[in-house]
C-alpha cells in the first residue's frame, strides 16, 4: 500500500468548528459526571467540605447532589445500625479476673454528623466504642463479685447498657442494644467453683442417707411395736380359744394348697407336710370327747 496515494478529506471550517464543540460536550459531560456529582447510597448521609467555609452544617441525605471540583469534597458515612463484638479483661470485687465478650449494635446519630466529622473523623468507632466500652465494663464488674456476675448476669447486663448508652451520647452514638454474649472465668476459679458444687451434692447426698436411714429405723420401730402388739393379741387369742391355733394352721394348710394345685406339677405330700396334724388332733380330740361321753353315759 502507497501511503503516498491515500487523500485526505478536506473539511470546511463549519465542519472543524461542530467536531471542536462536539468533542468539549464530550469532555465537559465526562468532567460533570466524574467530577462535579456524586451519590449517596441508601442508609447513608453525606457532610459537604469547602475549601472555602469549610465544613456545612447540612446533611445531604440519599440520591445524586453536585459538587465544585477541587473545591468541595464530600464525606459519606453509615447510619445503618452495625454489630461490633468488645472483648475485655477485667477483675471482679473478690479480685477474679474475669473475660467479657459484649456485643453493641451501634449507629451515628443523623444530625450530628458535622460535629461527629470535625471530631471523630469517619473512623469514629475505633476511636470510641473500644475505649468506653473496657471503662463502662470495668467499672460495673468491679461491684460485684465473680458469683454474682453469674447469679446477677440480667442485672449486670442492664447497668452496663444504660451507662454505656450515656457515655456513647458524648460521642454522638446511638447504641440500639448492649448485651454479654460471654463471660469466663481462669481455670483456676472454674475449677474450685465445680469442686465446691461437687462438695455441696456430696453433702446433700449424706443427708439425704443420714434422713433415709431416720425414717428406716422408724419404720422398723413401728413394725416391730406392731408384731409386738400382734403377739399379745395371738397370745391371748390362744390363751382364751386354743383352737386358735388349729385355725392358723388350717388357714396355711390352705393356702400351700392352692399354690401347689396351681402349679404344672405333681407333688405328692403327706397331711404333716401340709401341717394338716392340727386337723387330725382336733377330730381325734373330737372323737375323745364323743367316746368319753359315751362311756360315762354307760356306766353311769
Amino acid at each position: 500500500m502507497n501511503f503516498n496515494q491515500l487523500k485526505v478529506p478536506k473539511m470546511g471550517p463549519g465542519g472543524m468548528g461542530a467536531s471542536v464543540v462536539g468533542l468539549g460536550l464530550t469532555i465537559g459531560g465526562y468532567v460533570v459526571v466524574n467530577h462535579c456529582m456524586f451519590n449517596v447510597e441508601g442508609g447513608h448521609r453525606a457532610v459537604m467540605y469547602s475549601r472555602l467555609s469549610g465544613l456545612s452544617p447540612v446533611v445531604r441525605g440519599e440520591g445524586t447532589h453536585f459538587k465544585i471540583p477541587w473545591l468541595q469534597r464530600p464525606y459519606i458515612y453509615n447510619i445503618r445500625s452495625t454489630p461490633r463484638n468488645i472483648k475485655s479483661l477485667t477483675g471482679s470485687r473478690d479480685l477474679q479476673m474475669v473475660d467479657i465478650n459484649l456485643r453493641v449494635i451501634y449507629r451515628p446519630m443523623q444530625e450530628k454528623l458535622p460535629q461527629m466529622y470535625r471530631t471523630l473523623g469517619l473512623d469514629y468507632d475505633e476511636r470510641v466504642l473500644p475505649s468506653i466500652a473496657n471503662e463502662t465494663l470495668k467499672s460495673v464488674i468491679a461491684q460485684y463479685n465473680a458469683i454474682e456476675l453469674i447469679t446477677k448476669r440480667e442485672q449486670v447486663s442492664a447497668q452496663v447498657r444504660g451507662r454505656l448508652q450515656d457515655r456513647a451520647k458524648d460521642f454522638f452514638i446511638t447504641l440500639d442494644d448492649v448485651s454479654i454474649t460471654h463471660l469466663a472465668f481462669s481455670p483456676q476459679f472454674t475449677a474450685a467453683v465445680e469442686s465446691k458444687q461437687v462438695a455441696q451434692q456430696d453433702a446433700e447426698r449424706s443427708k439425704w442417707v443420714v434422713e433415709k436411714a431416720l425414717e428406716e429405723k422408724k419404720s422398723i420401730v413401728i413394725q416391730a411395736q406392731g408384731e409386738a402388739e400382734a403377739a399379745k393379741m395371738i397370745a391371748a387369742a390362744i390363751a382364751n380359744n386354743p383352737g386358735f391355733i388349729e385355725l392358723r394352721e388350717i388357714q396355711y394348710a390352705k393356702e400351700v394348697a392352692e399354690t401347689i394345685a396351681n402349679s404344672n406339677f405333681k407333688v405328692y405330700l403327706s397331711s404333716d407336710v401340709l401341717l394338716m396334724s392340727g386337723m387330725a388332733r382336733s377330730l381325734g380330740k373330737v372323737a375323745a370327747e364323743r367316746k368319753t361321753g359315751w362311756v360315762s353315759s354307760v356306766f353311769g
